[in-house]
C-alpha cells in the first residue's frame, strides 16, 4: 500500500457526510458534537493498492488551509501542504527540517569538554590498543583511513530502506533515499572529524559521547526511510577516535621522556666536565707542586719537602678520588630538599646529583620557575647512589604527587619520615636538617593581602 493523499477522520460522535467529505471555507464543529480525544489525527493518509506497471501518479487531494490548527487540533498544515510541493522544495524543505532538528538535538545534549575535568573523570590513562610507540599508532591509523575509504566509496557507510516510495514512484523514492543517505552521512563525517580535530590526550570519552549522539540522531530523523549509521562504519570511526588518542598519549609521553633524557644527559655531561675540568687543575697542581720539589731537594730544607711531600700525596688521593668518580657512573650525592613556600610544607623532592659541586644542582631546581630556593634537608655522597635514590623512591611510591610521570620526584612526605628511611637503609648521616629554613618565604609571608596569607602559607599551597 502507497500513501498519495489525505482524507479527513471526523471523531466519534460528530455527525459529517462520508464518501471523502472535506470541511469547506471557514468550517467550524458544531459546539453540541463532543470534544475530540487527545492527540485525534483529523488528517490520515489514503493509500490504494500499488499498481503492477508504472502509471501517471494520482494529483493528491488539497485540504483547504482555512481550517485552523486551533479548530482542529492535531490538525498539522505543513505536512499536508508538503504533499503537494514539488519534488525540488520537498528536498529543499526536508533538509531545512533536519538542520534545525539537529540544531535543537545538540542544544539538548548536554557534552563535557572540559579537558581537566574529563582527565579526572577517568584516572590515569588505559591505552585502548596498546603499541609500542606513536609510528606503530600512526601506521595503524593509516591503515584504518583505508577501510573508511573503503566502505564509503561502496556505499556500506549508511543503511537505509529500498522500498521507500515517493509520489507512489519507487524509481524517486530511492534517488530521495540516496539522497538524504549523503546528506546524513556528510553530517556523521563532519561529526567524526571535528571530534577527531578536538581530541585531547585523555579525553576521547567525551569524544565517543558526542559521536554517540551524532548516530542516535541521524536514526531519529532517518525513522521514514529506515536509515542509520552502518555499525560497523560506526564501529570503524570510533576505533578511529580512541587509536588518535591513543596515538596523542603515546606522543605526550615520548615527548616528555625525550625531554627527561635529554635533560638527564645534560646533567651527566654538567658532571663530567667538572671532574675533567677538576682532574686538569689538579694535574697543573701537582706538576707545580713536583717542580717546587726538585728546586728544593738543592737545598736540603728537609722540613719544606716533607710539607711539599704532604701536600702531593693529599693531590695525589683527589686524584683518585676524581678518577673513581669519573669511573663509576653510580657515584654521586642523593639531595632530600623541600620548597614550602611554593609546594607547602609537606612534600619534599628526593633525588640525586653527579656534579662536583652538588649545590649547584639544588640552585638550578631554585630558579625563576619558583618563587623561593629550595631548602636541603640531607645531601650525602654514596658509592651506589643510584640505588639508594630507587629504595627512597619505592619506599614513597604510593605518596607520589605525580602517579603519571615517574620521572618527576616529589612526594607528600615529611622531612622527618625520609629520615627515618634513610636511616634504615644507610644507617648513620652526618647531617639531616627536619624543619626547613624558608627563609624568603616566611620573610615575603607578612607582607601578603590578609586574605591571602595563611598559617601554612599560600592559599592554593598544597592544592597539587
Amino acid at each position: 500500500m502507497t500513501p498519495v493523499g489525505y482524507s479527513f477522520s471526523a471523531p466519534p460522535g460528530w455527525h459529517v457526510p462520508g464518501g471523502g467529505w472535506v470541511p469547506p471555507e471557514g468550517w467550524t464543529p458544531d459546539p453540541s458534537w463532543p470534544p475530540a480525544p487527545a492527540g485525534w489525527e483529523f488528517w490520515v493518509r489514503e493509500t490504494v493498492a500499488a499498481p503492477s506497471a508504472p502509471e501517471p501518479a494520482p494529483a493528491p487531494r488539497a485540504v483547504p488551509s482555512v481550517v485552523a490548527a486551533n479548530a482542529l487540533p492535531g490538525f498539522v498544515p505543513e505536512r499536508v501542504e508538503a504533499v503537494v510541493l514539488p519534488e525540488q522544495d520537498v528536498l529543499r524543505r526536508r533538509v531545512a527540517e533536519l538542520e534545525t532538528e539537529v540544531g535543537r538535538l545538540r542544544a539538548e545534549v548536554t557534552v563535557e569538554l572540559d579537558d581537566e575535568r574529563v582527565l579526572q573523570d577517568v584516572g590515569i590513562y588505559r591505552y585502548h590498543h596498546p603499541l609500542e610507540n606513536a609510528a606503530e599508532y600512526k601506521a595503524e591509523l593509516e591503515a584504518l583511513n583505508v577501510q573508511i575509504k573503503e566502505m564509503v566509496k561502496a556505499g556500506e557507510a549508511v543503511l537505509a530502506s529500498d522500498m521507500f516510495t515517493f509520489n507512489n514512484s519507487l524509481a524517486r523514492g530511492r534517488k530521495m533515499t540516496a539522497e538524504f543517505s549523503k546528506l546524513m552521512l556528510r553530517a556523521y563525517n563532519a561529526e567524526a572529524d571535528n571530534c577527531v580535530r578536538a581530541l585531547r590526550a585523555g579525553n576521547v570519552v567525551t569524544a565517543k559521547r558526542r559521536l554517540e549522539s551524532s548516530v542516535a540522531a541521524i536514526a531519529k530523523l532517518g525513522t521514514m526511510m529506515e536509515m542509520r549509521v552502518n555499525p560497523d562504519y560506526h564501529a570503524l570511526r570510533l576505533r578511529e577516535l580512541e587509536l588518535t588518542a591513543d596515538y596523542l598519549m603515546k606522543l605526550q609521553v615520548e615527548k616528555e621522556e625525550a625531554r627527561e633524557e635529554r635533560e638527564r644527559l645534560r646533567e651527566e655531561r654538567k658532571a663530567e666536565q667538572e671532574l675533567a675540568a677538576e682532574r686538569a687543575r689538579l694535574d697543573k697542581e701537582r706538576e707545580h707542586y713536583l717542580n717546587a720539589l726538585q728546586a728544593l731537594a738543592a737545598s736540603g730544607d728537609e722540613s719544606a719537602i716533607a710539607d711539599l711531600n704532604d701536600r702531593l700525596q693529599q693531590i695525589d688521593q683527589a686524584i683518585e678520588q676524581n678518577d673513581y668518580r669519573t669511573a663509576n657512573i653510580r657515584a654521586g650525592y642523593v639531595y632530600v630538599i623541600s620548597n614550602r613556600g611554593a609546594f607547602g610544607p609537606n612534600i619534599v623532592k628526593i633525588g640525586l646529583t653527579r656534579r662536583l659541586e652538588p649545590m649547584d644542582r639544588v640552585r638550578e631546581l631554585g630558579d625563576a620557575s619558583v618563587p623561593f630556593p629550595f631548602d636541603v634537608h640531607a645531601m650525602f655522597f654514596a658509592d651506589d647512589a643510584v640505588t639508594v635514590e630507587s629504595d627512597l623512591h619505592r619506599a614513597f611510591a604510593e605518596r607520589r604527587v605525580n602517579m603519571i610521570n615517574q620521572r618527576r620526584e616529589f612526594f607528600f612526605a615529611t622531612p622527618a619520615e625520609v629520615r627515618a628511611v634513610l636511616l634504615e637503609q644507610v644507617g648513620n648521616l652526618l647531617e639531616f636538617a627536619d624543619e626547613p629554613e624558608a627563609t624568603q618565604f616566611l620573610q615575603s609571608k607578612k607582607y601578603w593581602p590578609a586574605e591571602i596569607a595563611a598559617p601554612t602559607g599560600p592559599s592554593n599551597a598544597t592544592q597539587l
